[in-house]
C-alpha cells in the first residue's frame, strides 16, 4: 500500500470527521501531565500539575535540555542539536515524543535528528509530559510521552481582526551562538492565520577550564504557515512547517550532519454536537538527510574510507476518535517508508543500501473510560495494534567488497517480512482532596522493534541513537518488548510546601539491546572486524527491570523567597544474567533559591550527578565520575509585553562530563578521542521575548 493511497484513506477520515462531531475536553485536561511553560515563574501545584521553568533555566538550542529538567528525566547528549531524552531509564522509541501532537520517524538510522531536534527553543510555547505512563489515546510507548507545542496564533474573542506576534532572541557565549524566531499573525473569533520562522547558528563550544570541543557547531532555519477556521462548535486547523538543518557537527557519531530537509503537514478537526465529541487528525512528514565523515571533521587519509550516506523517511498518520458519556473510542494508522544508502564520493561504483525501501505499517484501535467517583478520578484504557514490516532485497554497487556482496545476496534470499500484534492496557487513579493528591498507575505496554533493530543487515555503527562506537547488526527474529508497570505517588500542597514524589517498577520481557554477536554470524563478524570492531553486537531480546523514585519539592519561605529541588533515581538491571542495563542515568538532581521583588527575580542553582558505577559489562560500558556545577540568572518584565532574562551557566567554569554524553570520535580536538563529551564551560547568556 503506497503513501499516496494511505493519504486518501486519511483524507477520508478527516472528511468524515468534518461531517460529524468533535471533542469536548474531558480527556484533554489530564492531571497526570506535567506542563512546561517556556515563559513564567515556578508555581505551586495547580489542577493540571504544571511545572513552569524560567526562561533562564536552559539556553541549549533544542527542547531536549528543557525536558531533562523534570523529575525522572535526563539528557542524552549526542550533539548540540541531536539530544535525546531519557525518562526513568527509557529512551529512543520507547518514549512517545511528538511535535504539535504529530508523531513521525526520524530520518537518520542513528537518530541524528531525534524528534525534539525539530523543536527549536525560540519557537517552543510549551511542552506536555505524561508522568510515568501516558494514556492509550496518545499512542504506543513503554514510558511517558512528550509533546512539544510550537507557537501559533489563537482565535481572538471579537469579530474584528486583531494582529498578534511573539518574538524571541537568544545569545550564548560558550558557543558564540545566536538565535531569533517567532510567529506573527492575525485573527478574529472565526479565522486565524500566521507565519513562523527561526534562524539559529552556533560555533564549537568552549569547555570548562579552557579548550574547545571541535566539530560541535551547528546551523538551522525553520519556517512555516498555518491557520484555522471555527464556527458553530466546529474547528478546523491546517499547518505546514519546514526545517533545514545546515552542516552541523556530531562528535559521538561516525559522521556529521550535511543536511536535513524536513517538511511537516498536519490537518486537525474538533467539534461538538450534543453529548458527543469527535477529533480527526491527518499528518504527513518527509525527512531527507545527508551525512559524511570528511567535510567538518578531519577526512580519512585513505580516500577509500570516505563515506557519504543519504537517508529519507516518510511518515503518514491518520487518527479519529469519538467521545460520548465518558467513553472515548478511536482508530489510528501509521505508515513509514525508509531508505538508507551508504556510498563513497570518490568511487561511483561503491554504494550499498543498508536499509532498502523499508515499509512499516501500524493500525490501532483503542477505547478509554473516564469517571469521577467522589474525590477519586478513574481512567481505564486499552488498545490493540496490528503491525507489518518488510524490506526489499539489499542492493550493492560493483566496487563493494565481495564479502558484503555475498551477504547482501544471502539476505535477499530470506523472507524479510514480519507481522506482530500488540496490546496495551492502562489503569490510572488519582484523588483530589484539597491539599492531598494520591496517584496510582498499573499498565501493560508493548513496543515493536524499529527498522534498525530488525532489518539492518549490514554491520555498521547505526544503532538508533546509542552513538557508542560499537558496530551493530540487526536481527529479523527479534520480538516486541513487553512491559508490566506499576507506579504510585503522592502530591501535597500545604501552605508554603509543595511536594511531589513517585516510585515505579517496570518488568520488561524481551527488552531489546545489543549482545555479543553469535559465532554463527561468520560473514557479519568478518565484515565488522574489517571495519575495526572484532566484537560486534547484535540486537536481541533479554529480560530486564527498571525501578526507582523521583521527586520535586518547593518551599515558599516568604512572598519574596522560594526554594525548589528535584531528585531522580533509576536502576536498570538484566534479569536473565547478572548484569546492568546499558546507559542508565545515575542519581542526579538540582536545587535552586529564587528571590522575587516586583517585576524582577534572581535565581541561584546547583546541578549535580553522582558517579555511575552500575554499568553494563556486556556492552563494555565505562563508569563515570560525579560532578556539580552552579548557575545564576535573573529575570525582568518590562511592561506588559517584554520579558528579559540572562545570567551565567557553569559559573565556576568546571570541567565535567555527564554519564549519558556521547564519546568523542574527532581527532585534533581538545577532547581526547574516546573520552565522553564534556559540558560547556562558563557561559554568559541572554534571552529576550516580546509578545503582542
Amino acid at each position: 500500500m503506497s503513501i499516496r493511497f494511505n493519504a486518501l484513506i486519511g483524507a477520508s477520515l478527516i472528511a468524515f470527521a468534518v461531517s460529524s462531531v468533535s471533542a469536548q475536553q474531558q480527556f484533554e485536561s489530564d492531571p497526570l501531565t506535567d506542563v512546561i511553560i517556556v515563559t513564567g515563574r515556578s508555581a505551586p501545584l495547580a489542577t493540571e500539575e504544571e511545572i513552569r521553568p524560567d526562561d533562564g533555566q536552559t539556553t541549549a538550542p533544542d527542547a531536549a535540555a528543557l525536558v531533562a529538567r523534570v523529575p525522572g528525566a535526563a539528557l542524552i547528549d549526542n550533539g548540540t542539536i541531536s539530544g535525546q531524552i531519557q525518562y526513568r531509564g527509557l529512551f529512543s522509541d520507547r518514549l512517545l515524543v511528538r511535535i504539535n501532537g504529530q508523531q513521525f520517524q526520524s530520518g537518520g538510522p542513528n537518530a541524528m535528528d531525534p524528534p525534539l531536534h525539530y523543536a527549536p527553543m525560540v519557537l517552543v510555547e510549551r511542552i506536555d509530559i505524561s508522568r510515568g505512563i501516558g494514556p492509550v489515546r496518545d499512542g504506543m510507548g513503554l514510558g511517558g510521552g512528550v509533546n512539544a507545542h510550537i507557537h501559533t496564533i489563537d482565535f481572538s474573542t471579537r469579530s474584528s481582526l486583531k494582529p498578534q506576534a511573539q518574538i524571541t532572541a537568544t545569545y550564548r557565549s560558550a558557543a558564540d551562538a545566536g538565535a531569533i524566531g517567532g510567529v506573527v499573525g492575525i485573527s478574529n473569533d472565526t479565522w486565524r492565520t500566521y507565519a513562523l520562522g527561526a534562524w539559529e547558528k552556533g560555533k564549537d563550544y568552549r569547555m570548562g577550564g579552557g579548550g574547545s570541543a571541535r566539530d560541535t557547531g551547528y546551523g538551522r532555519i525553520s519556517y512555516g504557515l498555518g491557520g484555522g477556521f471555527q464556527q458553530n462548535g466546529h474547528q478546523l486547523a491546517l499547518e505546514w512547517r519546514r526545517q533545514e538543518t545546515r552542516p552541523s557537527g556530531n562528535p559521538p557519531y561516525a559522521m556529521d550532519i550535511d543536511y536535513f530537509h524536513t517538511d511537516f503537514l498536519r490537518a486537525t478537526y474538533e467539534g461538538q454536537v450534543g453529548a458527543a465529541a469527535l477529533h480527526g487528525d491527518l499528518g504527513y512528514a518527509r525527512v531527507t538527510h545527508g551525512m559524511d565523515n570528511y567535510t567538518l571533521r578531519p577526512a580519512p587519509a585513505d580516500r577509500t574510507k570516505w563515506r557519504y550516506s543519504m537517508a529519507d523517511a516518510d511518515t503518514l498518520t491518520a487518527a479519529m476518535s469519538i467521545e460520548w458519556h465518558g467513553v472515548r473510542t478511536g482508530i489510528d494508522h501509521q505508515q513509514i517508508d525508509r531508505h538508507v544508502t551508504i556510498s563513497n564520493p570518490n568511487n561511483a561504483n561503491f554504494w550499498m543500501t543498508s536499509l532498502n525501501r523499508i515499509d512499516q505499517r501500524r493500525s490501532g484501535l483503542f477505547v478509554e473510560y473516564g469517571q469521577r467517583v467522589g474525590t477519586l478520578r478513574v481512567e481505564l484504557g486499552a488498545r490493540v495494534d496490528w503491525h507489518a514490516s518488510r524490506m526489499a532485497d539489499p542492493l550493492v554497487g560493483n566496487a563493494v567488497p565481495m564479502s558484503i556482496a555475498a551477504l547482501a545476496r544471502n539476505i535477499g534470499a530470506r523472507d524479510d517480512r514480519t507481522t506482530d500484534v500488540t496490546w496495551d492496557g492502562v489503569l490510572r487513579l488519582w484523588g483530589d482532596s484539597g491539599s492531598l493528591r494520591p496517584r496510582f498507575t498499573l499498565a501493560h505496554k508493548q513496543r515493536v522493534p524499529n527498522a534498525v533493530e530488525r532489518h539492518s543487515w549490514l554491520p555498521t555503527e547505526a544503532s538508533g541513537g546509542l552513538a557508542d562506537g560499537n558496530i551493530y547488526i540487526g536481527n529479523i527474529a527479534v520480538k516486541p518488548e513487553q512491559a508490566w508497570v506499576a507506579e504510585a505517588g503522592i502530591d501535597i500542597q500545604q501552605g508554603a510546601l509543595s511536594w511531589r514524589t513517585s516510585v515505579f517498577y517496570r518488568r520488561i520481557d524481551d527488552y531489546i539491546q545489543g549482545v555479543p554477536a553469535p559465532t554463527t554470524l561468520t560473514a557479519e563478524r568478518m565484515i565488522a572486524t574489517a571495519n575495526g570492531d572484532a566484537t560486534p553486537l547484535q540486537f536481541a531480546n533479554v529480560d530486564a527491570e527498571l525501578y526507582g523514585a523521583d521527586m520535586d519539592v518547593g518551599v515558599q519561605f516568604s512572598p519574596a523567597l522560594r526554594a525548589d529541588a528535584v531528585l531522580s533515581y533509576v536502576r536498570g538491571k538484566r534479569r536473565d544474567i547478572a548484569d546492568n542495563l546499558y546507559r542508565i542515568a545515575p542519581l542526579n538532581g538540582r536545587a535552586s533559591m529564587t528571590w522575587t521583588g516586583g517585576v524582577m527575580s534572581l535565581t541561584a542553582e546547583a546541578v549535580w550527578a553522582a558517579a555511575q558505577r552500575t554499568i553494563s559489562r556486556t556492552n563494555d560500558e565505562s563508569p563515570s565520575k560525579g560532578w556539580i556545577i552552579g548557575n545564576l540568572w535573573a529575570e525582568a518584565k518590562v511592561g506588559a509585553w517584554l520579558h528579559l532574562s540572562g545570567g551565567v551557566e557553569n559559573i565556576f567554569d568546571r570541567r565535567y562530563a555527564d554519564h549519558l554524553s556521547g564519546v568523542n570520535r574527532i581527532t585534533g580536538s581538545d577532547v581526547a578521542v574516546g573520552a565522553k563529551m564534556p559540558g560547556a564551560g562558563r557561559s554568559l547568556f541572554v534571552r529576550l521575548s516580546a509578545t503582542y
